[in-house]
């Protein structure tokens, strides 16, 4: 019986696991260029001192979705949004280069170009600072010009250009930090067929109906763990009765 409590108790954990990554995938279904999680159940063998003939149900996010978000027309300048595959280059919290598709581009105290969240953009040459301006336009293929603060229209200014890239998807991998890393760590090469398009974010990726559908699924299946649970402690109180009465 204390196998088979320890299975159904293993079977809810790794079912309210499955539940945090499509809760997070729901939670984010407005995020700006969120791509969604997938989430998978496998069996595992319990390894011992003895032959394993025993497995219990393990979850795990095998992949991240990457297929195309809504996009969504702002006519502000400084959103974008990739048409297509491929990414946004930033840089993340530690420094490191990493790759994201929300292209809800700000300019920040210091006049450097970040995204939403405040991660600093990467251009072909570092990070983009941009002086004092009265305009600003980004082309397709993520060249920034400018109108300086007091120019005339005419006096536009062509200043760096955002590093656009497009990987093999089979060496990214999405992290707790909700960006897109290489699995082997090294910076990607900019790929010059990427296109933006200006005056657009890109949406989710996520599928609401799908993930509500999921999260269910996923309540029934952790009720059933549970009710198999009390089965084996109104079995095991059943056995104790007995066991006092014939003593």
């Amino acid at each position: 019986m204390d196998k088979a409590l320890y299975l159904a108790m293993s079977g809810g954990v790794q079912t309210m696991n499955a539940q945090t990554i499509h809760a997070n995938n729901l939670a984010n279904v407005n995020t700006t260029g969120f791509r969604s999680d997938f989430e998978q159940a496998r069996s595992m063998q319990v390894y011992g001192d003895y032959y394993p003939s025993r497995a219990y149900a393990m979850t795990e996010n095998p992949a991240t979705r990457y297929t195309q978000g809504d996009m969504i027309q702002t006519g502000r300048n400084l959103d974008i949004a990739i048409a297509g595959d491929g990414f946004i280059a930033v840089y993340d919290e530690s420094g490191q280069e990493a790759y994201t598709r929300a292209g809800d581009l700000q300019i920040n105290a210091a006049g450097q170009l970040v995204t939403g969240r405040g991660l600093p953009v990467a251009g072909v040459g570092g990070p983009i600072f941009l002086p004092p301006i009265d305009n600003i336009n980004i082309t397709e293929d993520g060249s920034i010009s400018i109108v300086p603060q007091g120019g005339a229209n005419n006096e536009v200014a062509v200043l760096n250009q955002i590093k656009l890239v497009n990987p093999d998807k089979q060496n990214l991998r999405k992290q707790e930090d909700g960006l897109i890393h290489t699995r082997d760590g090294q910076p990607l090469e900019v790929d010059p067929n990427v296109k933006l398009a200006s005056g657009f974010i890109e949406g989710s990726n996520v599928n609401a109906v799908e993930e509500m559908t999921h999260i269910m699924n996923l309540a029934r299946r952790f009720e059933m763990n549970v009710k198999m649970m009390d089965t084996i402690r109104n079995n095991a109180d059943s056995s104790a009765r007995i066991l006092q009465r014939s003593s």
